[in-house]
Parts: C-alpha cells; structure tokens; sequence
C-alpha cells in the first residue's frame, strides 16, 4: 500500500494549471466539472484532480470548504450550494393517479364478463322485437308482469353494473390508500436515515437529505454511502461497489491510490473522510435512479422496439430539475439503487430467483387456484345445463321451431343463464383472499410499529409466526449494549474492580490511556448525561466505550491525548474486522521509530505476546506456559462471570528499519501486554422471561456470537437458553466447522443435521458459520417439519444469513446500513422481546387468514351448489346476480376487515408454530366448513322447495323472464345472509374453542361491520326492490330469518361437540409447496450461496424500481398470484390499507 497509506499525499501540480477562474457562485468548479470527474476512476482520477486542482485540498479549497473544520454551519451558504450543485434527493416516479387505478382493477376477467353480460341484458332489455306478442315464441316471455315490470327489464343489467362499478372503485381506493401509506412508510424510513458530517469542526448527524456538495462527509464501517465524494483521508477503507459495477471484490480506497467514493457502494472495512462532490440526481447512483424513473413511460415502447433510447439521460437530467419542487423522495441509501450495469445484466438479474415466496403466499397461492378452477367448472356445468334444459324444454318437448323474430328473446334467456354462470364463478373466486392478507398484514404492520418492529418486507410478519427457530445475536439483542469495564489484570494483579490510579506503576498507567486513548476509532467518545443522575452518553463502538470510561474511572482523559495526535497523523491503522478480531494503530514517535498499539479477543492477541509489563511497568518474558497459566488464572475466571476479555498490547519499531507495513502478521507480533480487562454487558433483564415464552411457544432460541465459549454460555445460562440438566450442545466455530464438513472441506447436510437440533450456543463464529448455520436449518429434512428460521444481526457481514433467513431482523440502533437493508424487518428499540411480539403478531396474521378462509369456504360451498342446483331444478339461481354481489362484498371486502384486524392475545405463544408443511385448513377447521355448509344447505333447500307452504306465500320458482320479485326468494336470500352474519362471530375461532364471544367488544372494527351489514341488509331487502330482487318482509317473517340466522350459533356448539379426532375421513387442505418444489428453487440459486446471498442485497434494489411499475393483473389463478407477488410482497411496507377506511 505504500508507505504514506493514510496521509494524503501533497502532488506537485503543473505551475501554469495552477489559475484559480471564477465561477459560478463564486465556487471554483462548475457542476459539470465535478460530474465528469466522478466518471472517472483509480490513476486517471488522481490525474485528473492534480491537473485540474493539484490536490484534494485544492479541490477543497475551490468548493471554499476546509478538509478539518467542515462546511461554516450558514444557512445562506448551505442554500445557495444546494441552487448550483442541487440537492440530495432525487425526484419520484409519479404516484398512479386514482382513475389509472380503477383502469386497472376494471382488467379483472371475472369483472369485464360480468360487465360483458351486463350490457348486452340492457341492450336487449330496450330491444322489442316485432313478435314477442306472438304465440309462436311460446310462453317464455309472458307472465304476471304489467307494462311497468316489462318496462324495468333494464334494472338487472343496471344494477350488476352498478355493483361492478362499486366492487371497483373500494377496489381502486384499497390500491390508492395503500400507494399512499407506502409513500408515508418510505418517508419516514428516510428521515431515520443519518450521516455523519463535520461543521464548524463539530461532529453532526444530519439528515442525508441535507448533505451539500462541499460537506466533509465521516465514513465508516458499515456505511452505505449517500453521496459521491472524493477521499482526503482513510485507514484501511475497502468498498464494495457491486452495486454500480457488478464486481463482487472488495475496492481499497487510499488518498494517493483510487479516492473516488460512488454513491450507493458499502464500505465493508475501515474508516475515513470525504469531501463530497456530487449530490441527488448528479451523483452515479442518481444519474442511474434517473434513468430508471424518467425512462418509466418509455419502458413499455422500449419492451416493444427492443431499442434503447439515447436521449434519456439528457431529458431524464432536465425533467429532474423541473420536477425540484414536487414531492421529493430523499436519497435514501437502504433503497439505493442498481448500478450503472448493462440492460442485458439487469435482465439476468431480474431472472435470478427472488427468495423463496412466503410460506403463507404459496399456500394461499395454491389454494386459490384450486378453488378458482373448481368455480369455473362448477359455473360451466351450471350455463351448460340451463341452456340445454331450455333448448330441449322449447324446441323438443314443446316442438317449436326458432323464428327470426323471436331470436332476442331467447337470446335474453341465453344471456340471462350466462349471467347466472358468471355470478357461480363470482361467487366462487375467493376474490376476498389477496384483500384480507393485506389487510390483516397491512393493519399488522401498523400495530407492530408501536411494538418496535419496523417491517420492510409485509410477508416477513407472517412468516414470523411459523417460526420454528430464532438464532440471536448476543451483543445489544439479549444483553443491554452498555459495556463496562468491571475487572482488569494490571502489572500482575487480578483488580476485581476499578484500582485507585495510585496503586499503578506511571509507566503502565501513560501506556494505557495512550493505547486506549488512540487505538480506538476517533469518533467514539464519552459525552456528559443528558439529564442529570443519568448515566455518561456511549456515543460509538460499545466495546471502545467500554475502555473510554474505564480510562476515566482511572482519573484520566482521553480527549488531550486525541488533540495532541489528531486522526490525520496516524501513520497506519489496520481496523477491526470479524477475520482479525483485533484492531491495531501505529503512531510515529519523536525520535523517528513507530509504535504499533493494538487491542482484541484475549486469546487470540496472547498468542501473539512474547513479553508482558511487571507491576513496576518492567518487560517479563512471556511464554506459552505463562499465557496458558494466565488463561486458567485471569482470562476464564472472568469468561465464566459472563465478562468479555480485551487484551490490550503494544510494539516498538527503531527508527532505522521502518518495516513492511503491509505484512500484517510479521507488525502485528512479538507484542509486549499491557493489560487484560474484563466487560459487562448485562443481560437486559426481561430476556429471560421473553426466552421462556418462545420456549413455551414451541421455538428454539440459539445463540451465535463472536465472544468465547465460556462468556457465551455464562450469558447463556443466565438468559434461559441453556438449563441445567438439559442435552445441549455449545461450540466454537472451528468445532462446530470440524463436525460439519467432510475429509475435503465440504460442508455435508448428513454432518450438520447432527449437530443442529441440540446445538444452542455457537461461539468465536464467523458470518460464514452464521450462513452456514442458517443455511443448514432450513435445507434440513430430519424432524416432523421443516424449519421456519429468525435470525438477528448488526454487522455488514451479518447480510448473507439475514439475507438467507426466512425472516431477517436488523437491528435499528447498532445495526449498519447494509445489514438493515438485507433485513425484513428492523428492530427499532434492539431489544429480543420486540422478536417475541413479531412472533405474536405473526401467529394473529395466520390465524386471521384462517379465519377469514373458514369464514369464506363456507359461504363459498354454500353459495355455489345453490346456485348450481338451483338453476338445474328451477332452470333459475335461488341467488339473483346482484345479491350474489351483495353477498360476495359482504364475504370479500367487510369480513376480512372485520376478521383480519382482531388484535392477538397472550394465548397464541401457548401453542407450536405451524411450520412450512402445516396445511392452511386443518381439520377442525374443515370439520366447522362443512358442518355449516350441511345446516345452511338443509335449510335453504328446505325453504326452496316447501318455504311457500310454512309461509302461507307464492312460490318464486319457474317464475317467467322480467317477472317481478317474489317474497319467496327475498326469505331465501335474506335467510343466507343472516346465517353468514351469525357465522362470521362462529369463525372468530379455529381451535375448536367453544366460547366465540370472547374478546369481540376489544375489536369495535369486527362489532361494528357485523352491525353495519345487518343494517344494509334490511335497507336492500325492504326498500331493495327491483334492483335487489327483493320484496319487502313482514316482521314474521324478520323474526324467523333471524332465528334461523340464531341457529348457526347453537350449531356451532353441536359441532364443536364432534371431536375431530373421530373424523379420520375429513382431508385438510391448502398444504405449502411441496418438498421437491423447494429444492428445485434452492438449486436455482447456485453453488456460491454466500455470493449469491450478497448479490441478493442488490437485487432488492432493483425490484424496488420494479415493484412501482406493477404488472396488471390477468386471469383468475394467475391474476391473484400476480397480486399476492407484485402488489404485496415487494413492497417495503404497504402499511395500513382499508384498516385507515375502517376509522
């Protein structure tokens, strides 16, 4: 790396370049200068900047801003900088206005053939055609109806119209209102999105949104750049720039090497600070989002021509600056965009499998279709049958002949039994499905804010309640992430707590606060409290926290010792990273030698000391036999207390050889010991009872972490996951690797299934044990079922095995950019019981969607073989097709609003997580449909057939085309509707529980749909008329609607009565996809899983552009495939969709 790594390196400019020209606003560069820089890259870059500035602190010095002290903190500066060189967000994609909404819900095939149906009944219901009077036609069209009821043909067209158009537009406002909080939820994550900058020489965490050209930007670890910039200076800064480049190695970026830093690239390692140069549209990730937003409307000409257009990036540049005063979407680095790639590489990643769909997604998917296709049969049978019972009755039976003139009016009858046809398959079609999983996610989702889980991904809370494993992180998930130094070994004592400063040898005390003091990254400190009596502010690195204060405790500062080698004169820093464990700093000294201060995991660092400081600050021999007494004496003791060990050491280097400082291992050896401490990080103390509910629930809690076995299992044992007496197994991350892979080095599925199901700690682990862990899990065929597997994590390197779980928890505060974007869902409080309220709300959504289905297959079933048989007896739906609608709005729309937002209860952490192979409906809950489909089905077919007599009414069957409503038929309808009203409190449990009231007034949403329908309800039947079919009701009659509507609660009992054990020969349904579906999918995605898994961070961006131009949907099955997977799932968070209606 050169000698001068991390200095910037003073270039000699050429004299006659030097010329400073004025420019716009005073600066010394246009923004075209500063965009074309940014094009370029490594020695050319460097080229460009010393021939055009001489150095990064000319260019600094043009943009008048200084490379220490930041940007004057002047609102009229920052202003006038965001007016020449723009600002940090980039311009959305416009919103779908709500008119292209209802455009889209109108493609819905069942919608245009009941809209087909609709108008050609009203077209023939004004068509009178010459010999309708005449005999000859037969008595098809005669009847009791008077002038005014032949006149009223038209309503029913009418009316299904009008129930269309109503079915669209709640339709069009869900997508609307769901477009909407989607946009709040993206906003907000974007105000939580912070950068660190230096003002006025102060540190500042401010609003990504604000950063202006000029700014001098901190970066770091983990950080997932928000601007392009160019590099002043860095320790150890390696970039990941797949995203623009495709290239998965890690970029080293040095100040006299490549300093150009891109907008939307990670930084994997190291630290530094940048100027940055280009913001918003004008960095490479915006010119990039700009063409994918602008080039939206051409997307579709572009699909067609295959050609690319040129001229998108110049427009795509100026509609941008047009569009500066609409609504802005700041650039937000957890949505960063796919880089500058060609359009054959995107398509090939646009092919690459997205993770697998949900578990709940592929059962509902392969549910619906199943049921779709059933309906389709069942309404083809059903127009089949009616049209050639009519044919044969006519022109058979009765022995006509079909004359011209009569044609209208047997086509009205054809029209009228296709319209019976299509309500069956309306009726079928679980239209309500997509609807009540996003509702019952959507409202979730908002709930689950208040409980510190901020959802990315909407399916992620689902899949949290088949959970069947969660492998946590140990550090600020189980423990509180406040360090503190509790013991040390200093000059050959064993302190069990702070020592007074006078009980140390000057020479070791100075060693220390210099290698604490230096060694740690500059921009973790200690701040006064907030409030008084609280406790100091950690701001940082929690472990450097830790050594900070115990500097303090000893009566020193460290801030002197910082001002007097600031972070530009450190002469190499190799940082901390998960494969070192250990971070090292090498300061030069005045005499013109170096020494190296270094600090890390105890046992690794030991090994690398050969001598150790005496209690008079002496340098002792240090041998293998001493490191292993002192790890018996010092370093176990205290990992048995639950303490991590920090070794802290140093080196000296003479003046006259400087050594090679890119040999790590040789520089980073032969250290002399200063001192071992001893961290607390306590368990937060209400993981404990938060670790026994999982337990309860049927889920197993592992803990992986980087600390030492014994510290790991003391924190362990005092969190519950380990209990005394238990068959349990904890390793270190070379163990578990032996046991794990074969005489090659292959990782074998046989090897890990032995050890996964008793292991419950994984010390000293590496992110690869981590996937491989993860991994393992999930691929595992042993056991009853497969595994559903959480996992947590904080680091950049955590995003493979986030990326890999079925449900990825990012931690809010401590976690880094790149792991909350592999995420699904943030923790936003860190705290492992927010976990166990996922797992909570989870269930609820399972539960509700069975509901919801329990609910609806019942009504379906019913539904469908009346209006099947109906038509077969009576040539004629008992259902009309607007009361069929009425009924499907009833099912669809209000029962899953009132059943998707029923708020979860303690009681479903009592039972075992469903699983991936767990079918939808079990058999209790097919036990409940069918039970209420044979008391529904014997009553209405009771009332068809001798409902005229126990009434004392006319009989509505055989009735005549046109002919007006029958008291008889309302009774039917108005009874099917009271018997599901009375049902939906039946499908409030699944579980066989007996007592459907409990909890109904703690859901007003549930009281006040039920209420809300049964009003409507005696609105459509008494003043329905025409329209409706309906015919006003005595209050007898009322009266026996509803005891039979009564009925199904009693029923309900009697069923519950029936234990489901006894009913071997009732199938459950809606199994997930099968086993062999899954490895199919697995295999698709490659042999480098950890690769794959990191492209997979990506790719994420990329669908997010995609998400936004939402396919249309097509055809039943595959239409609500299309809208579980385009509508719901890529979107981060469609928060709260008719929940906001319901209010």
């Amino acid at each position: 790396m050169g000698d001068m790594a991390n200095s910037s390196i003073e270039f000699h400019p050429k004299p006659q370049q030097q010329r400073e020209m004025p420019h716009v606003g005073g600066f010394g560069c246009t923004l075209a200068e500063l965009r074309s820089l940014m094009e370029l890259r490594g020695a050319e870059a460097l080229q460009k900047i010393q021939e055009a500035y001489g150095d990064v602190s000319g260019l600094c010095r043009r943009l008048k801003t200084s490379p220490t002290e930041g940007l004057a903190d002047n609102t009229n500066d920052l202003e006038k900088r965001r007016q020449i060189y723009g600002q940090n967000f980039i311009p959305p994609k416009q919103p779908k206005t709500f008119l292209q909404l209802v455009w889209e819900a109108l493609q819905d095939v069942t919608l245009i053939i009941l809209e087909v149906a609709a108008i050609v009944s009203l077209g023939l219901s004004f068509y009178a055609p010459p010999g309708e009077e005449s005999e000859a036609c037969g008595n098809v069209s005669g009847g009791a109806e008077d002038e005014g009821e032949a006149e009223a043909g038209w309503i029913e067209g009418a009316a299904i119209l009008l129930s269309v158009i109503c079915v669209v537009l709640v339709t069009a406002f869900n997508d609307w209102s769901k477009e909407k909080q989607f946009r709040g939820l993206q906003s907000r994550i974007e105000q939580e999105q912070k950068f660190t900058v230096i003002r006025n020489g102060q540190l500042l965490q401010v609003p990504v949104a604000a950063l202006v050209v000029g700014d001098i930007a901190q970066v770091k670890y983990g950080d997932l750049l928000p601007a392009d910039g160019v590099l002043i200076q860095g320790n150890d800064l390696k970039i990941d720039e797949s995203s623009l480049t495709g290239e998965s190695d890690h970029v080293r970026k040095s100040a006299d090497k490549d300093p150009m830093l891109l907008s939307g690239t990670h930084v994997m390692e190291g630290s530094g600070r940048m100027v940055v140069t280009a913001v918003g549209v004008n960095s490479q990730t915006g010119i990039i989002f700009t063409l994918l937003g602008a080039g939206g409307e051409e997307e579709e000409k572009k699909d067609k021509k295959g050609k690319q257009q040129d001229g998108a990036m110049d427009s795509s540049q100026t509609r941008a600056k047009k569009q500066d005063g609409a609504v802005a979407m700041e650039m937000q680095p957890l949505k960063s965009a796919e880089g500058g790639e060609m359009e054959e590489r995107e398509k090939k990643k646009a092919n690459v499998p997205k993770k697998e769909k949900s578990v709940l997604q592929g059962k509902l998917t392969k549910l619906a279709v199943q049921i779709g296709k059933a309906g389709l049969v069942m309404s083809a049978i059903t127009v089949i049958i009616l049209v050639l019972y009519f044919v044969i009755e006519t022109f058979v039976v009765d022995g006509r002949v079909w004359l011209a003139e009569c044609t209208p009016v047997y086509v009205q009858y054809f029209v009228k039994f296709f319209i019976i046809g299509v309500t069956v398959l309306v009726v079928a079609v679980p239209e309500g499905l997509p609807l009540a999983v996003t509702i019952s996610l959507a409202y979730s989702v908002k709930k689950m804010m208040k409980d510190n889980n901020l959802v990315r991904h909407l399916d992620a809370c689902e899949t949290m309640g088949n959970a069947t494993a969660i492998c946590s992180d140990k550090t600020g998930t189980l423990t509180t992430n406040r360090m503190t130094v509790v013991q040390s070994y200093l000059g050959d004592t064993h302190y069990k707590e702070i020592p007074a400063p006078s009980a140390l040898t000057p020479k070791i005390l100075d060693l220390l606060v210099h290698a604490i003091s230096i060694n740690s990254a500059y921009t973790t400190k200690i701040l006064p409290p907030e409030k008084e009596g609280a406790l100091p502010r950690q701001v940082g690195n929690k472990t450097e926290c830790a050594l900070l204060g115990f500097v303090l405790d000893l009566k020193r500062d460290f801030q002197p010792v910082r001002e007097q080698i600031p972070e530009d004169q450190l002469y190499k820093v190799y940082t901390f990273n998960s494969v070192r464990k250990s971070m090292s700093t090498v300061i030069r000294m005045p005499d013109g030698g170096f020494r190296l201060f270094s600090k890390g995991a105890s046992e690794i660092l030991l090994k690398k000391c050969t001598n150790i400081l005496n209690s008079n600050g002496e340098l002792r021999g240090f041998r293998p036999r001493d490191r292993d007494d002192m790890v018996k004496k010092i370093i176990e003791p205290m990992a048995c207390d639950g303490l991590r060990t920090i070794c802290i050491a140093y080196r000296d280097f003479s003046a006259i050889q400087e050594p090679d400082w890119d040999n790590e291992s040789e520089v980073v050896g032969d250290l002399t010991c200063i001192a071992v401490v001893g961290i607390e990080d306590p368990v937060r103390p209400e993981v404990p009872e938060a670790i026994r509910k999982c337990q309860r629930a049927g889920i197993t809690v592992r803990m992986v972490t980087g600390d030492n076995i014994n510290t790991a299992r003391a924190i362990a044992a005092k969190c519950g996951i380990i209990q005394p007496g238990e068959d349990f197994l904890c390793l270190e991350g070379k163990e578990f690797n032996r046991r794990i892979r074969n005489e090659k080095g292959e990782i074998e599925q046989e090897r890990l299934d032995k050890v996964w199901p008793k292991l419950r700690v994984l010390a000293r682990s590496s992110p690869t044990d981590k996937h491989t862990l993860v991994k393992g899990i999930i691929d595992s065929m042993t056991g009853e079922q497969r595994q559903v597997v959480a996992v947590t994590g904080d680091g950049t390197n955590d995003g493979p095995a986030l990326k890999k779980a079925d449900v990825g928890f990012a931690m809010g505060i401590a976690g880094t950019d790149v792991a909350k974007e592999a995420s699904d869902i943030i923790l936003t409080d860190d705290n492992f019981t927010s976990i166990v309220k996922a797992v909570m709300w989870g269930r609820n959504v399972y539960d509700s969607i069975s509901k919801f289905l329990q609910f609806q297959l019942t009504v379906n079933v019913v539904a469908v073989i009346v209006a099947f048989t109906g038509a077969c007896i009576t040539q004629d739906s008992p259902l009309k097709a607007v009361q069929m609608l009425w009924v499907n709005l009833i099912m669809d729309t209000f029962a899953s609003l009132a059943l998707a937002t029923e708020p979860p209860t303690e009681s479903l952490l009592l039972r075992k997580p469903y699983g991936r192979d767990k079918p939808l409906i079990s058999r209790t809950m097919m036990k409940n449909i069918l039970g209420h489909a044979v008391y529904q089905l014997t009553i209405i077919f009771t009332l068809l057939f001798v409902g005229e007599l126990f009434f004392d009414i006319d009989s509505g069957r055989n009735a005549p085309l046109h002919s007006p409503p029958s008291e008889h038929y309302t009774i039917i309808f108005n009874t099917f509707v009271m018997m599901q009203l009375f049902n939906e409190i039946n499908a409030r449990k699944i579980h066989g529980e007996r007592n459907v009231f409990d909890g109904i007034f703690s859901n007003p949403i549930f009281c006040t749909i039920v209420l809300g329908t049964f009003g409507i309800q005696i609105v459509i039947v008494q003043f329905g008329g025409k329209p409706f079919s309906c015919s006003p009701l005595s209050t007898e009659q009322w009266l026996w609607c509803l005891f039979v509507g009564v009925g199904e609660l009693v029923w309900g009992q009697v069923i519950a009565t029936i234990p489901t054990s006894q009913l071997k020969c009732l199938k459950e349904a809606g199994h997930g996809p099968g086993k062999d579906e899954m490895t199919d999918e697995e295999l698709a995605e490659g042999e480098e899983e950890i690769d794959h898994a990191e492209r997979e961070l990506r790719r994420g961006q990329i669908l997010w552009f995609r998400g936004l131009n939402r396919i249309q949907t097509q055809a039943t099955g595959p239409r609500f495939l299309d809208l579980v997977n385009h509508k719901i799932a890529p979107r981060i968070s469609e928060a709260c969709t008719t929940f906001s209606v319901a209010k």
